[in-house]
């Protein structure tokens, strides 16, 4: 009985804690034109804290961090969508309008769900190695319907021990960044992650598919890819595949850098992000 009892408060308390949890986290530095920061997936708002610095004089800077990542509690599944409406109703409750959004990979990717929605108001886009439909890069034959959370490969990664993960992590981190700092930190954030969301949450990512969508925009759009691993040619082959349907946009490539383009690239990344800003106001 007492074995019962205590897996019903368990059970509770578990239950509370995903009901509790927000979808997202905010920081708000800065005054002036408001810009929403979001990062990519497993990612924490500070990976923005030298381009905030640089930004927050003349900006009021919405810095975001996800559920699940960089210790925040997870929520209930399905993850993005909760994710993505919950960043839409905060643009609206603080009355951002004429917002820019940042993002990087995910981010970039949820920006750009964000720009379909024309009753935002949002000023531009700008779009750090992020795509409309990364599944579609990645999967053979994709079908967005077939990606379900009980699959082979996702109850693999869920029953992974400690050792594994961290090596799953470690792999993961080398093809991210050219620098080895900056492959540690990105290790680091995986490993910190909660490891459903971690997992189930790709699923949700994987499942999005924007390219349709894309019809929709009607704001400026800025696009900066990384050159690595697969060099300039077949990057700038990638992007125009998948952003076909986006009327106007402006695109570059980061040369000799992998998908973490604000770690391998700190200074060219500040400053082609203040030149996107300023040519565009």
């Amino acid at each position: 009985m007492k074995n019962v009892i205590l897996l019903v408060i368990l059970f509770v308390f578990s239950l509370s804690i995903y009901t509790q949890s927000k979808p997202i986290h905010l920081e708000v530095k800065g005054k002036g034109k408001p810009i929403l920061l979001i990062p990519g997936f497993t990612v924490p708002g500070d990976i923005w804290n030298p381009l905030v610095e640089k930004l927050e004089k003349n900006y009021e800077c919405h810095i975001v961090t996800l559920a699940g990542f960089n210790g925040k509690a997870p929520i209930e599944f399905p993850w993005l969508p909760k994710i993505n409406e919950a960043l839409k109703n905060y643009i609206i409750k603080n009355n951002l309008q004429n917002t820019t959004i940042i993002g990087h990979s995910l981010g970039g990717t949820i920006a750009t769900w964000l720009a379909t929605k024309n009753d935002l108001k949002l000023s531009k886009i700008i779009l750090i190695d992020a795509l409309p439909a990364s599944g579609a890069l990645m999967i053979l034959n994709y079908d967005p319907k077939k990606l379900v959370y009980k699959s082979y490969y996702n109850n693999k990664q869920l029953a992974m021990d400690k050792v594994a993960f961290e090596q799953t992590a470690i792999a993961m981190s080398k093809g991210m960044s050219l620098k080895a700092p900056a492959q540690e930190k990105i290790k680091n954030w995986i490993l910190k992650s909660d490891r459903k969301t971690y997992v189930y949450g790709y699923t949700d990512y994987l499942k999005l598919d924007l390219r349709e969508e894309l019809k929709k925009i009607t704001i400026p759009v800025s696009i900066i890819a990384a050159s690595k691993p697969y060099g300039k040619e077949m990057a700038t082959k990638t992007y125009k595949n998948q952003y076909k349907n986006l009327k106007n946009y402006d695109f570059m490539v980061a040369e000799n850098s992998a998908h973490f383009i604000m770690l391998d690239k700190p200074e060219w990344f500040l400053k082609k992000i203040q030149t996107i800003l300023s040519s565009k106001e």
